[in-house]
């Protein structure tokens, strides 16, 4: 198991000299309710005061319920500043525009709503000076697992090398909320939907397979087949260095 003090204060220090360095007034992040959100959110906070998170519902059921009581619990818990930016009405602009002009996928309309979430985020950014932070884990950016453009767009990631069961244990470490460390991972893209399902694999396969752990050969066909498909994606964002 990591140091989970020693990397607490790595990253608070990485984060910081990425601010020094920008000139950037402050950090701005989603914070969606997950665990990912919950840990960035705790780092941005305790290397920049002037850090806020931003509830972005979207359509989705789960996001005005379950996701936003989450969402409001880490921040009050760690005292992160919160705003809330309501995107369904922008979303329904969005689909009725095209409607007319394309027969839209339910892989594309599913990736409207994270491309809106960060469409906002970077619109807060330059109107207020602030750095947009990622949350994608190692082991979702491994086999792709996020929007282009989308919730993979970010100017820096602080948790990017951790796996989910790292990003589990440091957030025990950190004392986060019961509900964060109980919730199924989803990206709340339609109700229902979890991580797991919406991948075919378990994130406890996928971590054991990109640390030289044993899998099925089900299993590693699986991963292997979503990281050749996703391996555009992985391009062009400041990564925590190993």
């Amino acid at each position: 198991m990591r140091d989970y003090a020693k990397e607490l204060e790595n990253r608070v220090e990485w984060i910081r000299g990425l601010l020094a360095e920008s000139g950037a007034k402050g950090i701005v992040y989603g914070n969606s309710g997950g665990k990912d959100s919950a840990l960035v959110g705790i780092l941005c906070r305790r290397a920049c005061e002037n850090t806020v998170g931003v509830l972005l519902p979207c359509h989705s059921r789960r996001n005005y319920e379950e996701d936003t009581a989450d969402a409001l619990e880490v921040a009050e818990k760690f005292d992160i500043p919160t705003r809330r930016v309501d995107l369904t009405a922008v979303r329904t602009a969005v689909m009725d525009a095209v409607e007319g002009v394309t027969e839209m996928t339910e892989a594309s309309a599913a990736n409207v709503a994270p491309r809106l979430r960060m469409t906002t985020l970077y619109a807060i950014a330059g109107a207020e000076g602030r750095l947009v932070a990622g949350t994608g884990n190692r082991s979702e950016i491994y086999v792709g697992y996020f929007t282009k453009w989308g919730d993979g767009a970010c100017d820096f990631n602080p948790i990017s090398d951790l796996n989910v069961t790292e990003v589990y244990e440091f957030l025990a470490f950190l004392g986060a909320p019961e509900a964060i460390m109980k919730k199924a991972p989803s990206a709340a893209l339609r109700d229902g939907q979890t991580d797991e399902s919406e991948m075919g694999v378990t994130y406890r396969a996928l971590d054991a397979y990109m640390d030289g752990g044993e899998v099925s050969d089900a299993e590693k066909a699986r991963i292997d087949r979503l990281h050749a498909v996703s391996e555009h994606k992985r391009r062009g964002v400041r990564y925590f260095p190993d």
